[in-house]
């Protein structure tokens, strides 16, 4: 067992070992002396108990409290030595369990309330900005591989679906994405109907990615210490650097109690001088991780490649603790700066004072996309299988605008997407941001509608009358528009394509179809199944089972395990 003691009360530690020059080590002890100066000894000890229960702050790393050695010596001369001082003034000298401050969550994320059932005849169109991000996913994979249930907050039903590959088309038009919508009968709701919508982005192989300019961000605060933090980002940018070409450069920054260049912008081929680098980080400080952000930028636009990549890799638990803190003010300075032309990727890492919601949002705002890191596999899939995807941007400022036709639409809900949500008139605004798609980047849409003449979820209005509809277009469920901006372009582009009034059962759809619809109710259960009706763990297990192939990287196989773990916690739960 280990002391854990804050560095202040270190020093009062110290400080009392000089000035009265009794602590002494354990292996020098003689039990003659020990008695003959115990009255003196547990005197200092008092002082050095009560300066440490002052001054101690909770330590953020796991660790055991435990007793001075010489405190434990105490105890060996129990009767006789208590008598020589107040057995009160004694007992309260001694750090008792309750008095310890042991560790918190301190987790944050953001609100996440789920998508509300909107009436067609009140609000026809529905408008969001795309998400790449599939840290929700990997996060709740984590608190279920602990044991435990994830906060309904941290489930993000178009994060776990896009976590997944999907078997889409390429793009073979002038645009640098396929559009595809399947139709099929919702396993949620009867008579309800499931719209899926598929955007593929043309994929591209490492070596035709353009010149990188990376920036490794790096964390190596007293928070960073521990092995699911700073070793497990080592890993992860071990990996990446293993990729890099010689027309590639890193430049690495870290931060603790302040920030510093370790490593200016050093080519792709020097692949020992980075990775030395990145083996000698280590963890210690406070968190002052706005000041190092702005230094990642300055650096960034510095080693600033025309046409090609540049980014900011920012790995981090997120527990910023000194300096400007505050998530708006922080997240505003990022949105400020992509217009620099310069995007933020965010890599999270941690348990216990993890703070997802800025990682997620920093993201956001810095047109990158957010993954967490929970263990060596997850880093593989981000920094070395989908190494396009995460550093190479095909279409920006990315929005969906789905028109429901009144003539066939009753009602319609989107699954996730909560905090991507834009307003009707943002769709044809360029100066509105929204989300970016990295090169093979596959993004999937889920709605759940109510045909005209079924029973949705409202009610039908006792004195709004029937709104009028034009029945030649009877044959659509609704019209699919989407925008983008081609790589540092100003001006939008529209595609759109109509959605077909037909469907197919659940068991007639492609497995892909099948398999997503299993995750968005995996998800939708994790929040407390509000629209899944029947359908509980059994038939989703069994709807991810009967859809599992093709599965190259084991990914459906674990998602099936994961849903068996809920499945049990949630048994625990009721």
């Amino acid at each position: 067992m280990k002391i854990k003691i804050h560095s202040n009360t270190m020093y009062l530690y110290l400080f009392a070992y000089n000035h009265f020059n009794l602590v002494i080590h354990l292996k020098d002890i003689k039990l003659g002396d020990f008695m003959m100066h115990q009255s003196t000894k547990i005197l200092t000890l008092t002082l050095l108990s009560s300066m440490m229960i002052a001054c101690g702050n909770p330590v953020k790393e796991r660790s055991h409290v435990v007793a001075p050695a010489s405190l434990v010596m105490s105890n060996m001369a129990a009767d006789s030595t208590r008598k020589m001082i107040a057995p009160a003034a004694y007992m309260a000298a001694m750090p008792s369990p309750e008095s310890v401050r042991l560790e918190q969550n301190t987790e944050k994320y953001q609100k996440n309330d789920v998508n509300p059932v909107h009436r067609v005849a009140d609000q026809a169109v529905s408008t969001f900005s795309i998400d790449v991000d599939t840290g929700s996913y990997s996060n709740t994979r984590r608190f279920l591989n602990d044991g435990r249930l994830p906060p309904v907050d941290a489930v993000r039903a178009e994060e776990m679906i896009n976590y997944f590959d999907y078997q889409y088309p390429q793009p073979n038009s002038i645009h640098p994405f396929s559009v595809t919508t399947e139709i099929v009968d919702s396993p949620w709701k009867e008579n309800a109907k499931l719209i899926k919508i598929g955007i593929q982005a043309k994929d591209l192989a490492t070596k035709q990615l353009p010149p990188a300019n990376l920036v490794f961000l790096v964390d190596v605060s007293g928070s960073m210490d521990a092995a699911d933090k700073l070793p497990l980002v080592k890993q992860t940018l071990r990996l990446l650097t293993e990729q890099l070409r010689p027309q590639d450069k890193v430049t690495i920054i870290t931060y603790a109690s302040g920030e510093k260049l370790i490593l200016a912008p050093t080519s792709g081929d020097q692949k020992d001088k980075i990775l030395t680098v990145i083996n000698e980080l280590q963890a210690s400080g406070a968190t002052a991780g706005e000041q190092a952000i702005q230094l990642a930028y300055k650096q960034a636009e510095k080693a600033f490649v025309k046409n090609g990549i540049n980014r900011i890799l920012l790995a981090t638990d997120g527990d910023f603790n000194v300096g400007i803190t505050d998530f708006s003010t922080l997240k505003g300075m990022v949105a400020e700066k992509r217009k620099s032309g310069i995007s933020l990727t965010t890599l999270g890492f941690g348990t216990g004072n993890y703070n997802e919601q800025l990682m997620e949002q920093l993201a956001d705002a810095g047109d990158g996309n957010y993954s967490y890191i929970d263990n060596k596999n997850e880093a593989k899939k981000v920094v070395q299988r989908q190494l396009s995807s995460t550093l190479a941007t095909v279409a920006q400022d990315v929005k969906i605008q789905v028109e429901f036709n009144p003539a066939t639409v009753k009602e319609y809900r989107l699954v996730g997407y909560e905090n991507r949500m834009l307003k009707q008139e943002d769709f044809n605004n360029d100066k509105v941001d929204a989300g970016d798609i990295g090169a093979g980047h596959n993004v999937t849409a889920i709605y759940e509608i109510i045909p005209v003449g079924q029973q949705g979820w409202l009610n039908d209005s006792r004195y709004q009358a029937s709104t009028k509809t034009d029945t030649t277009k009877k044959s659509e469920y609704a019209f699919v528009n989407l925008r983008y901006k081609l790589p540092n372009q100003e001006k939008s582009i529209l595609l759109n394509q109509a959605v077909k009034a037909q469907s197919k059962s659940l068991a007639q759809a492609n497995s892909d179809t099948r398999f997503a619809i299993a995750v968005a109710s995996y998800a939708q259960q994790l929040k407390g199944g509000q629209y899944n009706a029947a359908m509980g763990w059994d038939q989703i297990i069994q709807l991810a089972q009967q859809s599992a192939k093709p599965d190259p990287y084991q990914m459906r196989e674990e998602f099936i395990e994961l849903a068996k773990i809920a499945k049990s916690l949630s048994a625990k739960k009721d």
